[in-house]
This record gives C-alpha cells, sequence and structure tokens, in this order.
C-alpha cells in the first residue's frame, strides 16, 4: 500500500479530463504532505488511470491528466 493510495482514488474518482490540485489540497486529500519521494510515487497513479502532468514548484500546484 502507497502512503498516496487516497489521493490516487481521489483523482480517479474526480473523473476530469484533466485538473489541478494545490500542494495544501494534496496534503488535506492524503493526510501527508507532498515532498521529493511524490516524484517516485507518481507512476503508480497509471493504474488509476491518471498520470501526473506539470508540477509548479513555484505555484505550488500538480495537474492531473486522464491517460487516453
Amino acid at each position: 500500500m502507497s502512503k498516496y493510495n487516497t489521493l490516487w482514488e481521489y483523482v480517479q474518482n474526480n473523473g476530469s479530463h484533466s485538473f489541478k490540485l494545490t500542494f495544501e489540497e494534496i496534503q488535506n486529500i492524503s493526510g501527508i504532505p507532498i515532498d521529493h519521494s511524490f516524484l517516485k510515487y507518481k507512476k503508480e497513479l497509471t493504474k488509476y488511470g491518471y498520470q501526473v502532468g506539470k508540477i509548479s514548484m513555484k505555484n505550488q500546484t500538480v495537474i492531473f491528466n486522464k491517460i487516453g
């Protein structure tokens, strides 16, 4: 079980083709702050039908895109 499973399930249930979450929203959803390990874990999201798009450190946002 990944520490980001709660976030991945949220993303999957969102159903949008593409959407953006702030780092703060991600922390509220997952219960943990986003950190460097997110880059390693983000590949797990493909199992849920999504992929991580752009990560903006300046704006502290992450874009999620539906695969296909």
